[in-house]
Formats: structure tokens, sequence, C-alpha cells
């Protein structure tokens, strides 16, 4: 895909959450304040009758936003054709302004592992990534948009933090970053590196929107798991890297024991006034 000038003038659809079945009646019946919502992509893709009725509803009032966890953008298969042409054809029918997933791998050989699995962050493993998403970006004829993933483990082979790798890939690629802020926490948290750190040397121009989430601590880790309000730490993280922005558009994550809308939407709440806060747009 060539770059074109107008490619990062991205809409901002303001403050959204994770699109789940339990509050999808609550959607269509009340119409709440809410910017956007993000789908995950392959609950939807191949899905007909009542799913595909719900989501076109709700995108006939809303902006829908495409998440995935099966690109598999790290991986050494080949890339997955067959699966980014379903893709592209649901972002066509929401009319989505991008289409975002993680930086990770989910499988080889033809074998999904159903989790996102981090890269080395090499010379390499960066040359390849960069290769695959130009692919992904030429099929999708859309912005792809990478989020930074929670990690447990680390490779020794690694030659640079994340951060450095994000931000190069991003130049290298030509595509964009969604910068997850629990994600930063948690990580930071399981390797010992400072989130502050992170935070100051992600690219902002490159920054298309934000992930907020709760997460669940075991002590000597922190997993990942979407549930649960957004802790005070993460959201001052949150507040930093406004104070380098100017703010973007941002979505909250609650995947596991799911409450009612109105709790979620207190989350989305919390984080808008927040944003609202922010100083003029800085990059």
């Amino acid at each position: 895909m060539k770059p074109t000038p107008n490619k990062w003038r991205l809409p901002d659809l303001g403050m959204g959450m994770g699109l789940r079945t339990v509050h999808y009646n609550h959607i269509v019946t009340r119409r709440p304040r809410m910017g956007f919502f993000e789908i995950i992509s392959e609950n939807f893709m191949d899905a007909g009758g009542a799913p595909l009725s719900w989501l076109e509803r709700i995108a006939g009032q809303y902006p829908i936003v495409l998440h995935g966890v099966s690109m598999s953008i790290g991986s050494t298969d080949p890339v997955n054709r067959p699966y980014l042409k379903r893709l592209k054809a649901l972002g066509d029918r929401v009319k989505t302004p991008w289409i975002s997933d993680h930086l990770c791998w989910t499988g080889v050989l033809g074998r999904n592992t159903h989790d996102l699995l981090p890269v080395p962050l090499t010379e390499e493993a960066l040359r390849h990534v960069a290769r695959r998403v130009k692919i992904v970006q030429d099929i999708l004829e859309r912005p792809l948009v990478l989020e930074n993933p929670s990690n447990y483990l680390e490779f020794t082979q690694s030659q640079m933090p994340e951060w450095e790798f994000l931000a190069r890939l991003c130049e290298k690629a030509d595509c964009g970053l969604l910068l997850d802020v629990n994600n930063v926490y948690v990580s930071a948290f399981n390797h010992g590196f400072d989130p502050e750190t992170y935070l100051d040397a992600v690219p902002v121009e490159r920054i298309v929107y934000h992930h907020l989430a709760g997460h669940t601590h075991k002590g000597t880790h922190i997993l990942d798991t979407h549930t649960g309000p957004v802790i005070d730490p993460v959201l001052r993280l949150y507040q930093r890297i406004h104070a380098r922005t100017g703010g973007r558009p941002t979505m909250v994550e609650w995947d596991e024991d799911i409450p009612a809308f109105d709790v979620v939407a207190a989350e989305v709440e919390k984080a808008r006034a927040l944003r609202r806060g922010a100083p003029a747009h800085a990059a």
C-alpha cells in the first residue's frame, strides 16, 4: 500500500467499548451515549442469522471498529489470504475506518493455538513482520493498526525493547498503533521495566486509538483477563500518554463476568473525563 498524505487523518470516534452479546438489546433500545463499539472480528466473519442481524442494527446507529485475534502477523506461515478476504468483506459491510490485531503469532503449520504468542524482538523479525503488514494492508485496502500485546515471557535473542520494535515497525511498514495502556502496565510488571519509559518512547503520531481494561493480579504476575474496573495506576498512565498526544479515541474492554451495560459505561466515562482534561493535540 502506497502511503497517502491523508492516511493517518483517521476519524476521532471518541470513547467506546467492546460490543458484547449481553448488551445488544440495551444498545438497540436505549441508544446510550457511546462514540463507537469494537467487535472481535472472528465472531462475525462467518456469522449469519441473529448475530449478523444484531451487528447490522448496531452498525446503523454507531461506528464499528474491527479487532482481530487470528491474523497471526508474526507467524512464519504464509499470509492467510482467504481469512483476510473474509475480514475485508466484514470491514466493508460495517464501513470500519481501520482494522486492528495484535503484534503476535497464533500458530504455525496451519494450527491455531488460540493464544497471542510473543514475537522475538529482533532485526530479522522486524523485517519479516513489516513485509507481512504491507501485504495485509494491500488486501484490506484500509489501515492496519497493531496492538502491543500483554506478555508473560521474553526471548533471550531479542535485540531491542518492545517500544523500539513497535516504533520502527510502524515506520517501516507504514501502519498504525493501537496502544493498550493496560497491556503496558501488565507487561511492565511481569518483566520489570518502567511503563513510563514505554509510553514516553512510542511514536504518538502513529497511535490511532487506545484500549483500557481491568486485569487479574496473581502476586508474582498479572494476567490480562479484561475483567473488573480499570485500576488507578493504569488510568494515570493513560493520562500520561494523553499529555503527549492531546487525546485519542479510547475503548474499554470487559470480557469476563461481564456486568450490566451501565457498569462498563461508567468505566468509559472515567476515561472520557481524563481525556477531556488532556492538553491541546500535541502530534
